[in-house]
């Protein structure tokens, strides 16, 4: 691999979890990685004491920092921040997933494997993990949660005029080039869109995005992030994208 690997993990009111799933990303990592790897938290001020644990395993863990944020106004500006941070310090690829375990670490193995020219099959420019490809799926969700989800993907798909298939996941890892080439800081989409927005901004400038199968499974511990504010964000933003 040309570059460490970044992993991005914003977090808000996650430290039920935070210990758990850096320890559980970090041994993936090490693996996928050998020659190094960073994890960056980005904690948008936890009432509940994130940021502070996170601070207390960065004091134990070289590979891991965490950068603090006064505000909680989305998640888009969190990874738009993280990826500034790992973009400034070097990283060669840069990976973005949850923090409370929907998605599974040992996945981001074979992201980064997708992403890697030197892997077989390997050498795409933005590997998703996909849902709704064969192989793909999701646990433990009601059917409302469910139609949101596939019809939010299915919605913008028709629209944007794409084939991939879940646009709306947050699990992606994305080579340097294609954060410094589709322009990120001017995104302004949060939740679903800005998933979206990133994934076609990605096809528009040219890059190959492909679709790696996860099985998606829903929170044991802490809050769901997720609110009808995301999801109606979405239904008029995304023709916004196609037709600005």
């Amino acid at each position: 691999m040309s570059g460490e690997p970044w992993l991005i993990l914003p977090t808000y009111n996650e430290a039920e979890n935070i210990r758990a799933i850096t320890a559980a990303a970090a041994e993936v990592l090490a693996a996928a990685a050998p020659a190094g790897f960073r994890v960056l938290v980005v904690d948008d001020g936890s009432p509940d004491g994130t940021g502070r644990i996170a601070d207390e395993i960065a004091g134990e863990q070289g590979w891991l920092e965490v950068l603090h944020r006064s505000e909680k106004n989305g998640i888009g500006p969190a990874y738009l921040a993280g990826f500034r941070r790992a973009l400034d310090s070097g990283a060669g690829y840069v990976i973005e997933m949850d923090s409370d375990f929907s998605h599974d670490p040992a996945d981001i193995a074979r992201l980064l494997a997708a992403t890697d020219p030197a892997s077989p099959g390997g050498g795409a420019d933005l590997a998703l993990g996909s849902r709704y490809v064969p192989g793909g799926g999701v646990r433990d969700w009601g059917l409302l949660r469910r139609f949101i989800s596939e019809g939010g993907s299915t919605y913008a798909r028709l629209v944007l005029g794409l084939r991939i298939r879940d646009l709306t996941g947050g699990f992606k890892c994305f080579r340097r080039e294609v954060l410094e080439a589709i322009h990120f800081d001017g995104v302004r989409s949060q939740g679903y869109a800005f998933q979206v927005e990133l994934t076609y901004r990605a096809v528009q400038a040219g890059f190959r995005v492909v679709e790696v199968p996860i099985v998606f499974r829903d929170r044991e511990r802490g809050q769901s992030k997720m609110s009808w504010r995301i999801a109606v964000e979405a239904m008029w933003l995304v023709p916004r994208l196609r037709f600005r």
